[in-house]
């Protein structure tokens, strides 16, 4: 049995590309033979977030989301990242022996100084904690998409030096792809990727009309609708594929294809968007109604996964201070 483990960072609603990009996999990941344990990392949402209810309110949404789209938090372990502070620690042990040059060399930290955000130690050493995190559970399987990569890779790189020096204390985490099923690269409303930065997302419980609206934005050109188009160059056939059935998406497909009377027009494409959507999320919706309602469940809930996740990380900082001469 393999230990799985991800993180999630509570910095905004949760949009169709957080998804089909994570939250499914990890979901249908909870389902099998694994350990999985998936955490909200509010520990790390400090480097940026200066709004403490907002940060709440975030975290508390991650919660929600994840258990009204399936997560079984029986199989599951569930919890807040700073309900484990032993991560804190850990991460300063692998700080002790990791080099400038790797966090130097941070593809995320890189990015965020290119776009003018303003650094800060946390942000710097933000990939040690991202190791501790994996570390401390004695992590098997960290899911990752290519650009996270090397979050896993530097993971490994602190693991390795610190059991050079001290012995073997944490054991190697190796990067789980995607299954092959479940990957689906979902376009902001106006074609680029989707990100709440970019102002260009659909949130996951959106509904009614909120709903027609946002599908509304999608971006499309002038061609009329008895023009016959190519469907893999309309940016609305992206989030049809989503949702639809073979079948049906092929049926649309052949249509704007020949064109002519009866070819539909990008309205009626985005009114049958609209309609998967508040279909495919409905029964989702419902369950985050009803858990809004009992928060005292997801209270428990969040409590359980931190206290069994933790003293899965008091067995790893316990091996780690007796190898480095701490006890």
């Amino acid at each position: 049995m393999k230990t799985v483990l991800s993180g999630v960072q509570p910095s905004g609603r949760p949009h169709l590309g957080n998804y089909f990009g994570a939250i499914r996999q990890h979901v249908a990941m909870a389902a099998s033979a694994d350990t999985c344990l998936y955490f909200i990392a509010d520990y790390h949402a400090l480097t940026t977030s200066r709004d403490p209810d907002a940060l709440r309110v975030a975290t508390r949404d991650v919660a929600l989301t994840y258990l009204a789209l399936g997560l079984d938090a029986e199989r599951a372990l569930l919890f807040r990242q700073s309900d484990v502070p032993e991560v804190l620690e850990i991460a300063w042990l692998l700080a002790c022996v990791t080099g400038m040059g790797l966090l130097e060399r941070a593809h995320s930290y890189k990015d965020k100084v290119a776009r003018g955000l303003v650094p800060n130690v946390g942000l710097f050493t933000y990939p040690v904690l991202m190791a501790a995190d994996i570390l401390a559970y004695d992590s098997d399987l960290v899911p990752v998409g290519k650009d996270q990569m090397q979050h896993v890779e530097m993971a490994q790189d602190m693991a390795a030096s610190f059991n050079a020096a001290f012995g073997p204390v944490f054991r190697r985490p190796e990067p789980l792809m995607p299954r092959e099923e479940l990957m689906a690269k979902v376009p902001g409303l106006d074609g680029e990727k989707m990100s709440k930065s970019y102002g260009n997302d659909l949130w996951v419980f959106e509904s009614g009309k909120k709903l027609r609206t946002a599908v509304n934005r999608i971006v499309t050109d002038s061609q009329p609708p008895e023009e016959p188009k190519d469907p893999e160059k309309v940016l609305l056939f992206r989030f049809l594929e989503l949702f639809l059935a073979a079948d049906e998406l092929e049926e649309w497909k052949d249509r704007v294809r020949r064109g002519g009377p009866d070819a539909p027009g990008y309205g009626h494409l985005k009114v049958r968007i609209a309609e998967a959507i508040e279909a495919h999320f409905a029964p989702a919706r419902a369950r985050r109604e009803e858990l809004i309602a009992n928060p005292a469940e997801v209270d428990r809930i969040l409590a359980h996964g931190a206290l069994r996740a933790r003293a899965r990380a008091v067995a790893v900082l316990d091996r780690a201070r007796s190898a480095c001469g701490l006890r």
